[in-house]
C-alpha cells in the first residue's frame, strides 16, 4: 500500500455560513467535503443542534498543502470577521492521492 502527504482541514462554524464556504471550497479548488451538523461549547457559548439555521456544522475537506494554505488564508481574510468558526489543518496520509 502507498501513502502520499495531504492536509485535513477542519473548518467548525455556524450554520449560516454553510452556502458562502461551499462556494469558497470550490473556488480554492477542492475536489470534495464532508458536512455535518455539530453542537458543543466556547468561545461563543454553548451551540445545540435543535434549530438546524442555529446550529454549528464542521466541514472537512482533504486537499493538497497549496490548497489548505489558499483555504486558510481566505477563510481568515473573507469569513472570520463575519462568521463565528474556528479552522485548522492537520498533516495526513491518504490512499489513492488522485482523489484529492
Amino acid at each position: 500500500m502507498s501513502t502520499h502527504p495531504a492536509k485535513l482541514v477542519t473548518i467548525i462554524c455556524e450554520a449560516l455560513a454553510r452556502e458562502p464556504l461551499q462556494k469558497l471550497l470550490t473556488e480554492v479548488g477542492a475536489h470534495g467535503y464532508t458536512l455535518f451538523t455539530v453542537e458543543g461549547q466556547g468561545n461563543q457559548g454553548r451551540r445545540t443542534a435543535d434549530i438546524q439555521e442555529f446550529a454549528n456544522i464542521q466541514v472537512e475537506v482533504i486537499v493538497p498543502q497549496a490548497v489548505a494554505t489558499v483555504l486558510l488564508e481566505r477563510l481568515e481574510k473573507e469569513f472570520f470577521a463575519t462568521f463565528a468558526m474556528v479552522a485548522y489543518e492537520t498533516d495526513i496520509r491518504v490512499v489513492r492521492a488522485q482523489k484529492f
